[in-house]
């Protein structure tokens, strides 16, 4: 079975990975039409964040179909590796997902991968590979009815935060919608590792878990978040912030109450391997949380480590425009 959580871990990471990619594109589709009919102004809020409308143009982009069939195949993959591997083992495999999304990236988006930028990513596999090396397949699930109701109301009250975050926070409302979907999908991953109903398979008990319902109003806030966060800011920049929610929050909790462990001689190259993880996935969402660049008019980002984007080349014009009459030669 730990093998089994182990490819169905990396299956879901692939499949969330090119899903990421194919939304994103098309998002970025949907504002490049909204631009050439000259719509662009009814794309966005008064707060400067995207309309209705716009995401719902978006929900039915081919590409953004696609995305979401991909999303589909990503969660039963995650779903069985919540089952079968202990929770901070499958929520960092799965948040692999960062590196097929960056390097996806790069070929769909014409996105530049620089120095900082692939020794984050390399930092993120090895981190992973000590992770599975250390870790124990041995897991156990929570029979707790009070966990579960916890889980659900814990659930909703994000699921409102996450909705009031991407609509009301004008400047970084990319990257807290990012890690509101982010620990939302943690959110699911724990709700499937405890789900009752599961096995032996009972339809009944299923449904009136709460667990269920957690898993319902995370999947479908957490998707709509991301979608929005992906129309607002730049792809690898969202994808970093959320696969450290989604993997931080699961593993915490499985370590606290679902008696999640490493080898026990290996206890140090396990939290080793946690901590590389979530640190190369914050250093990809710093160097990628730029402005997105829809429609292929921005400066590219700087190169070396430096944050942000080249300054646009001086053609001469400001510097007429911003002489004072008086310092200009007759």
């Amino acid at each position: 079975m730990f093998v089994i959580g182990v490819i169905a871990a990396c299956l879901a990471a692939v499949a969330y990975g090119m899903s990421t990619v194919l939304r994103a594109l098309g998002a970025r589709r949907v504002a490049q039409e909204a631009r050439e009919e000259g719509n662009a102004a009814g794309q966005t809020t008064a707060s400067g964040g995207p309309s209705l409308q716009s995401t719902m143009s978006t929900f039915i982009d081919p590409a953004f179909i696609l995305g979401t069939m991909l999303v589909v195949i990503g969660f039963a993959g995650g779903a069985v590796a919540a089952r079968y591997l202990p929770l901070f083992l499958s929520q960092t495999i799965v948040s692999a997902n960062l590196v097929v999304t960056a390097l996806l990236s790069t070929i769909m988006l014409n996105i530049a991968l620089h120095t900082r930028d692939w020794i984050a990513i390399w930092l993120v596999v090895m981190s992973l590979c000590m992770l599975g090396f250390s870790s124990s397949p041995h897991t156990q699930t929570s029979d707790s009815d009070r966990f579960h109701w916890v889980l659900f109301i814990s659930t909703a009250v994000l699921c409102v935060i996450a909705l009031a975050g991407v609509y009301k926070v004008r400047r970084h409302a990319a990257i807290i919608g990012g890690a509101c979907a982010g620990l939302l999908f943690g959110m699911i991953a724990i709700a499937v590792r405890v789900l009752h109903g599961v096995d032996p398979f009972d339809p009944v008990t299923l449904i009136k878990d709460p667990a269920a319902w957690t898993i319902a109003i995370a999947g479908a806030t957490g998707f709509f978040v991301q979608t929005v966060a992906l129309q607002l800011g730049a792809v690898n920049g969202v994808t970093a912030v959320l696969v450290v929610g989604e993997t931080a929050g699961p593993s915490l909790v499985g370590v606290l109450f679902l008696g999640d462990t490493a080898k026990a001689s290996l206890a140090g190259v396990a939290i080793a391997g946690f901590v590389g993880a979530v640190i190369g996935a914050v250093l990809v969402a710093w160097y990628g949380s730029g402005d997105p660049d829809h429609f292929g008019e921005a400066p590219p980002m700087k190169g070396g480590w430096r944050r942000g984007r080249e300054d646009p080349p001086d053609t001469g014009e400001s510097a007429k425009v911003d002489t004072p009459a008086a310092d200009r030669p007759d």
